[in-house]
């Protein structure tokens, strides 16, 4: 074993103060990197799908992001504007009023009355000016504002992130192979397994959530149908996405919501009379049916994360938000991944001082499966090979075309 010379010392410190200042900017900007790379994989097969009609890696992400991200995106925007008004319905006017009255610094004084804009037009004071602006309700619009704003461009950056994944994504492949030393390597090996599974779960979900969602509403809808006059269900489209939404935590699927649809039908058919529980209970064995048992018995192993075990996105789903926030959702999955096929192709040859070797000794009816990981290498050795060959000169002369040498 050869020391480093002096110059290799430096670069060496110097790569792992990159390293580690990469680390710091991932670590304070992790929901969007987490938030990126869930879209990107989300769409991923779907961008495949482009590729060869319109034969251009721009157009294709460009056409992925504008007809899947964005229109979901804008669902689940309009899905939080519904539940937020049906919401204020329920909370009632006079709370919504107080709330609203301290957002815009409506304070009333049992004396003078509400300070409002329009009574500092008629009557101007100076005092009554800085007790408006001076107000916390000032400081909890610029906190709301700041909050929306902060959240559209968090948004907007991970959009931006899954864009250039997908555009850049072959390169990067690419350059990571010739930088771990070719497609047969343990590393490569490693990191096209979890890229595998990171598809297979974040695609299968995306899958899973969406015709969940469509199950989901028309139940909903149908139930309106042939409900009695009374008995209807408010903000089909809104909790339909939800129920597809909660699908993703396996056992709990939709239970919390539609749970609590029927407890709000049979609140409004205990208004109309005994009749009406008959017609409760049998739509909550239609939904036990249709939005809990079909779910777990036939479309969630088949297309929600059909390389890794349901039980642990189960654990990633429901402890990821609690130790992370928000973005645990998405961070914990990645994170029991990289577990995952660490176990399965390091850690036994690590534990029997055995060599390495670039395929999986362990679990091998989880995780992505050996022959589609060796397939995928030979597919990339066998495109170096051909860029290689195209690379290399003919072997004739300019002029005359006979052999060189």
């Amino acid at each position: 074993m050869t020391l480093p010379t002096r110059n290799g010392v430096f670069w060496w410190l110097y790569v792992l103060f990159l390293a580690g200042a990469a680390m710091f900017v991932a670590h304070a900007f992790v929901g969007i990197l987490v938030l990126g790379l869930f879209g990107y994989y989300m769409v991923r097969p779907i961008r495949t799908r482009f590729q060869p009609v319109v034969e251009s890696d721009r157009l294709a992400a460009a056409l992925t992001v504008s007809t899947v991200l964005v229109p979901v995106l804008l669902l689940l925007f309009y899905a939080s504007l519904r539940l937020f008004q049906q919401l204020r319905g329920l909370l009632g006017e006079d709370i919504v009023s107080m709330l609203t009255s301290r957002i815009e610094g409506l304070d009333s004084s049992p004396q003078a009355g509400p300070i409002t804009a329009e009574s500092l037009l008629q009557e101007p004071s100076t005092d009554a000016l800085v007790d408006l602006l001076s107000d916390s309700a000032v400081d909890q619009v610029v906190e709301i504002v700041n909050m929306v704003s902060g959240t559209l461009l968090l948004v907007a950056l991970a959009v931006t992130l899954s864009y250039a994944l997908l555009v850049y994504d072959t390169p990067i492949s690419r350059g990571f192979g010739e930088l771990v030393g070719g497609p047969e390597t343990t590393v490569y090996a490693y990191a096209l397994a979890v890229d595998s599974d990171l598809e297979s779960v974040f695609f299968g979900n995306f899958l899973f959530v969406l015709v969940m969602s469509v199950v989901a509403t028309v139940t909903y809808g149908v139930t309106n149908l042939v409900a009695p006059t009374g008995v209807q269900i408010p903000m089909v489209i809104t909790l339909g996405v939800l129920t597809g939404i909660a699908s993703l935590i396996p056992l709990v699927v939709g239970k919390i919501v539609y749970l609590p649809v029927v407890a709000y039908l049979g609140i409004a058919a205990s208004q109309q009379g005994p009749g009406g529980f008959a017609f409760v209970g049998g739509v909550l064995v239609v939904y036990v049916l249709v939005l809990d048992l079909l779910p777990q018995s036939l479309l969630q192993p088949y297309i929600s994360g059909r390389q890794v075990a349901p039980m642990l996105l189960l654990f990633a789903y429901v402890l990821g938000p609690m130790l992370f926030g928000w973005y645990g959702f998405f961070f914990l999955p990645i994170v029991f991944v990289l577990m995952l096929e660490a176990v399965r192709i390091v850690l036994p040859e690590l534990l029997h001082g055995d060599p390495i070797l670039p395929e999986p000794n362990l679990a091998e009816d989880t995780g992505a499966s050996s022959e589609e990981m060796n397939e995928e290498m030979n597919e990339e050795m066998n495109e170096e090979m051909n860029e290689e060959s195209e690379s290399e000169p003919d072997g004739t002369d300019d002029e005359s075309g006979s052999p060189a040498g």
